[in-house]
């Protein structure tokens, strides 16, 4: 099944910073460009790390405050000569970064597992080529019901399970796909789901499905259970 790929959703015009970026200049790139933050990277386009307006505003919340900064890299201020903080000294890092060819939802998987807000994009050899942020991964659930409806029918129920398209009967509603009919095993009901689920644009399945034949309780060498079902189980 096709599942659209960060590189579809991605914005490509990167703004981005080096180690060498002073602290005031990081600030003028996020107010002028109306971003949170942004990737810093080497000669090389690789990716050494993010900076934010979070590690800008924790350095100022520090200044003037007495005794010693914190430990760790948010603890710096400034060298023993009053050199104002880098992009270098500022920065998270190592990056949590996605490729091109990852699909939107495991994009979407790895910002929740993070807790962050954009993830710089790189291609086959490592180098920035993108970035995406949480609205862009967000636009995929704008796709149109109808559109979903026709993939559920097409890929998952012809195309992957051999089902007649009269078998089942898909409604979608705001991204909500439904389910009802008879299908001919039980063991096919959790891989229709599982499949519909990856689609992109589905918020949830809801299934009202039956069955004929309940094959949960079969041994593994019985017939009835070789077929699509036990096939898909085996290979994801």
């Amino acid at each position: 099944m096709k599942h659209k790929v960060v590189g579809a959703v991605m914005t490509i015009d990167v703004v981005k910073a080096h180690p060498t970026t002073p602290f005031k200049q990081i600030a003028h790139l996020l107010a002028r460009h109306g971003i949170s933050g942004l990737p810093v990277v080497d000669d090389d386009d690789k990716v050494l790390g993010v900076v934010s307006e979070t590690d800008l505003l924790a350095h100022q919340a520090r200044q003037g405050t007495d005794g010693p900064p914190p430990k760790g890299r948010a603890g710096r201020r400034r060298d023993a000569a009053g050199r104002p903080l880098t992009a270098g000294e500022l920065m998270t890092a190592p990056a949590v970064t996605v490729h091109a060819l990852d699909s939107v939802a495991r994009a979407a998987r790895t910002m929740v597992a993070h807790g962050v807000q954009r993830l710089p994009v790189l291609d086959e050899e490592e180098r920035l080529v993108g970035i995406v942020t949480r609205r862009d991964l967000l636009g995929v659930f704008l796709r149109p019901d109808a559109d979903i409806r026709a993939q559920v029918v097409d890929e998952v129920l012809v195309r992957s399970l051999w089902l007649s398209p009269d078998t089942v009967s898909v409604s979608v509603a705001d991204g909500v796909v439904t389910l009802t009919g008879r299908v001919e095993r039980r063991s096919e009901i959790p891989v229709a789901t599982a499949l519909i689920r990856r689609l992109d644009g589905v918020v949830d399945v809801v299934s009202r499905l039956t069955y004929h034949l309940d094959d949960s309780r079969l041994r593994p060498e019985e017939p009835a259970l070789h077929g699509l079902a036990d096939r898909w189980l085996r290979n994801h």
